[in-house]
């Protein structure tokens, strides 16, 4: 793929003071009027809409802005990890080292402070609702920074690996809320996110001599071998886990997850997340009726009808199967790699609508990092160091 042209764009607007004066509070009041994605102090992301008009030309500046700055907002406001934003910020943005620079080391503090402070709780605080997942996220970004951006084990690392461990539930997964589809929706998520950590960190596997964290990599293996997902998005998750751990899969059970991905692709190009599973699979289905109620969704067929493609499914799919040996240059490779060049939205962001609620479009952040990173695992993103300042 030939190289992409990378462009910034700057807006600037000069008022003169009497106009400024006369409209200053009509222009306070619309300031309060406006719904924002992310804001702390200078940042202000707006919410994320399928209104936002869709860029002339790829940007990588613009999302990396917004990546950015989503993750300040979120911690500094919020002062806690969650799964679809700075959690999944240090999940996967290590892996762009190289074309977007480190990530900022703030981040890793914080994961850091987090791992302390999740320590300092009494037992039963530590394994309730999303914590053990929330720890596997903190494990996981640990772990990836030491891969991607230290390249050497971390003591730090080590600490967050052996308290993850010490989360797991009896029958291998990690703990989970069961509500805020697709990140906080199952334990199977939570025990997806934790062998990523143990795989990730380097070589923490393979130096592994403790027979009480044997036992417990054994476990989570034995259940991700053999627990049936919910739908096809945890069979999808387990193909992506499989890149990481060889003998995870059997060669026929790989193939055919591979298959499934390939027949969820739109005829546009991109892959949805809403196909991936009936509104009922989703967590308990407490979304389901939200679901349902969408245009798109057929109450007789039950099945979804002229569905766009999205952000978070188009690039998980292509990078799952990148990572599966797909080669790059396979015809649905391509076509999804095209729909991701041409639906970049303005603000740098890829569209995709909640599946929670018509508020706060979160999933717009995945949707946004994954693109990346299934551009980088096809050659098609060049380093932003080389094409402009940040």
């Amino acid at each position: 793929m030939g190289r992409l042209r990378i462009t910034v764009f700057a807006v600037v607007s000069c008022v003169g003071v009497s106009l400024v004066l006369a409209e200053a509070p009509k222009k306070q009041t619309a300031e309060k009027e406006k719904k924002y994605q992310y804001k702390y102090e200078q940042i202000a992301i707006p919410e994320a809409s399928a209104d936002e008009p869709i860029r002339r030309e790829f940007s990588l500046a613009l999302a990396d802005q917004y990546l950015e700055q989503g993750a300040v907002a979120w911690t500094k406001q919020r002062k806690c990890v969650s799964c679809h934003t700075n959690g999944l910020y240090l999940f996967s943005r290590p892996e762009l080292t190289l074309e977007l620079g480190p990530p900022a080391v703030e981040n890793r503090d914080f994961f850091i402070a987090e791992l302390r402070k999740l320590k300092a709780m009494d037992r039963e605080k530590q394994l309730s609702g999303i914590r053990p997942t929330q720890m596997a996220y903190v494990a996981t970004g640990l772990a990836e920074w030491d891969r991607h951006v230290s390249k050497r084990l971390s003591p730090e690392t080590e600490e967050s690996l052996r308290f993850m461990l010490s989360l797991q539930s009896k029958d291998g997964s990690w703990g989970n809320t069961d509500c805020w589809p697709p990140f906080e929706s199952s334990n199977y998520q939570g025990a997806t996110v934790a062998a990523r950590a143990l795989a990730s960190a380097p070589g923490w596997l393979e130096s592994l001599q403790d027979s009480k964290l044997k036992a417990g990599v054994d476990r989570l293996i034995a259940y991700l071998r053999n627990t049936e997902p919910a739908h096809d998005y945890g069979r999808l998750l387990l193909l992506w886990t499989a890149a990481q751990y060889p003998d995870l899969l059997s060669t026929e059970k790989k193939q055919a997850l591979i298959k499934m991905v390939r027949k969820h692709q739109l005829l546009d190009g991109g892959w949805s997340i809403r196909t991936f599973a009936d509104p009922e699979a989703w967590g308990k289905g407490n979304r389901a009726e939200k679901l349902r109620d969408e245009p798109e969704f057929d109450k007789t067929t039950k099945a979804w009808q002229n569905l766009a493609s999205d952000g978070h499914q188009t690039g998980l799919a292509i990078l799952v199967l990148r990572e599966s040996g797909v080669p790059a240059d396979d015809p649905q490779i391509q076509k999804g790699i095209n729909w991701l060049l041409t639906h970049q939205r303005e603000s740098g962001r890829w569209w995709t609508r909640s599946l929670n609620t018509d508020r706060w479009h979160f999933i717009t952040y995945s949707g946004t990092l994954y693109p990346l990173l299934a551009l980088k695992k096809c050659n098609g993103l060049p380093p932003l160091k080389q094409t402009t300042a940040r």
